[in-house]
């Protein structure tokens, strides 16, 4: 009997079939960049003021400025007060007791805001997302992080069970139906639920499109190949740099970044199934024509004889969750990566959805952050290579974490500064994601690997839920979010010296394989040194990027 393995190397490992799969695969990734971070530029803090009725009566004829002064006190500053107002004066009240502000006592806003910059029409400004709303804008980023996770947690089973290109097509047709209805929706309550969901399909994507891709690359280019597929997500994020610049309506911002992925009905017929999860599931038929159409795209020929023995490979042992705690050098190892998943995302996420707060153009900054997660993500490969998995990780969490401090101490008129740093803690905080996911697959045994990688990526989405509000502390001290994102990710890059290096080490197969400690890969396994399993066994193909998302 043949195993999918031995038929993949002779259809090619990596020949056109599986760059045309790549390049599918990466085109939603690019438009993901919008549903992750498209709200940033729908959100900007706006000019305002309380809206006070009475002072625009005509027939008190008073100016503008007028208008301001009697209506809305000043603050220590000497500027209009954004969300407090005085009371109305009495209707008994003349003229020239009003104007010589006989009635100053304040009150908060209690007919809405007025807008003096007259922009157009953006989330802040429709729904008033200012004063006591304000939270709203971090709220909703926080529900929509939860929906990344629930996400996760029904779209991995529902990969397995309905198949990746079933449920690549179902997350394709919710990004399009979700993300164009967000752009109609009535009020920012239905807004949030909307963002909700369509976070549950970008999740989904995320784990889909990777474990595929896993599963018709070979070893040798796998890790590669998936590093190319995320980096349509940095690219993305440049281009959405450009259409928030050219478009300040969020509505037609919001169709402008989610009816493009209309155009890929075609999916339909180009995206293969994974010949693998055919095989899983006893369709050895279908598996041999999709495994015969990749072999003539790859202008490869394939022996009949080894095509009819192809078979399901067979399954190994599992483990479960409280293995994970039972031994201590696996619990300890997986302590720590916790940890370093929610410092991952922490850091990641609190540079991200700060873009506009480093003192320089928030287009120019989103485009610059965009450009520098490429050479980041695939920087992080050689890096692994010439100082280690270990030293690398606490190298990113260490660099991240200060430059997050370091920004505390910019003063403002030196925004240049303040966003060079800034980069240089995105470089380190999307090249550290990329190395955790390896590093991690590496350091859990076979048998428990989707487990483990499943545990830390749940931590991730947590602190993702989480990182949002910390924003908030910024009303308590305006220093305080940026020392929570610095002085974390130091923390678990010091932790990280406990973890063992696993650079040209052999993959642990079981958890007593722990116990006899690291010794280097012999020839025999020395071929899937970018293979995420270990030989003999069928953890999934893609499991060192189990629910690897756009971080």
């Amino acid at each position: 009997m043949a195993q999918f393995s031995e038929v993949l190397a002779e259809v090619g490992d990596f020949g056109r079939f599986q760059v045309q799969l790549l390049l599918l695969l990466s085109v939603p990734n690019f438009l993901s960049a919008f549903y992750m971070f498209g709200q940033v530029f729908m959100v900007l803090d706006e000019t305002h003021y309380c809206s006070v009725a009475w002072v625009k009566n005509h027939t008190l004829n008073l100016s503008a400025a007028e208008q301001l002064s009697l209506s809305v006190p000043l603050d220590a500053a000497g500027n209009p007060q954004p969300c407090l107002m005085f009371r109305p004066p009495p209707h008994s009240a003349s003229l020239e007791d009003i104007l010589s502000h006989r009635f100053n006592e304040t009150q908060p806003c209690e007919a809405g805001w007025d807008y003096p910059e007259d922009r157009l029409p953006s989330l802040t400004n429709e729904f008033n997302l200012v004063c006591d709303r304000k939270h709203l804008k971090e709220t909703s980023q926080s529900v929509y992080m939860a929906g990344l996770l629930v996400g996760a947690l029904i779209f991995g089973p529902l990969c397995d069970w309905v198949g990746r290109k079933a449920s690549v097509l179902v997350q394709l047709l919710l990004f399009a139906v979700v993300g164009v209805a967000t752009a109609f929706v009535p009020s920012f309550e239905l807004y949030v639920f909307m963002r909700f969901a369509v976070a549950t399909a970008v999740a989904g994507y995320a784990l889909t499109n990777v474990t595929l891709l896993a599963e018709w690359v070979g070893p040798s280019r796998r890790t590669q190949a998936v590093v190319l597929a995320q980096c349509g997500f940095s690219v993305g994020q440049m281009a959405l740099a450009g259409l928030a610049y050219g478009v300040r309506n969020w509505r037609l911002f919001q169709i402008g970044g989610t009816a493009p992925v209309l155009l890929l009905f075609f999916y339909c017929w180009a995206l293969p199934e994974s010949a693998r999860w055919l095989l899983a599931r006893g369709r050895t038929e279908e598996a041999r024509q999709v495994i015969q159409k990749a072999a003539s795209v790859n202008r490869r020929k394939l022996s009949p004889e080894l095509l009819s023995q192809l078979a399901p490979e067979k399954t190994g042992p599992s483990g479960n969750a409280l293995d994970l705690f039972r031994h201590p050098q696996l619990r300890k190892v997986t302590l720590i990566l916790c940890c370093v998943w929610f410092v991952d995302s922490l850091g990641y996420f609190g540079l991200s959805l700060q873009v506009g707060g480093f003192g320089l153009d928030i287009y120019l900054t989103q485009l610059i952050f965009g450009a520098v997660e490429v050479p980041a993500r695939y920087s992080s490969t050689f890096m692994m290579q010439w100082f280690g998995r270990r030293w690398s990780q606490m190298g990113t969490l260490v660099l991240g974490g200060l430059t997050c401090i370091a920004i505390i101490f910019v003063p403002a008129d030196l925004p240049i500064v303040g966003t060079v740093l800034a980069i240089v803690g995105k470089f380190s905080t999307a090249c550290g994601f990329t190395i955790s996911y390896v590093y991690s697959a590496e350091l859990f045994p076979t048998i428990i690997r989707q487990t483990g990688m499943g545990l830390v990526a749940i931590f991730s989405r947590i602190a993702g839920i989480l990182t949002p509000l910390v924003m908030l502390l910024g009303d308590v001290h305006e220093a305080l979010p940026m020392v929570i994102y610095g002085s974390l990710p130091i923390v678990a890059g010091l932790l990280c010296a406990f973890l063992p290096e696993t650079r040209g080490q052999a993959m642990k197969d079981t958890i007593k394989d722990l116990e006899q400690g690291p010794h280097p890969r012999t020839k025999k396994v020395a071929a899937p040194k970018n293979d995420m399993e270990a030989p003999g066994r069928t953890s999934s193909p893609g499991v060192a990027f189990v629910s690897s998302t756009y971080f």
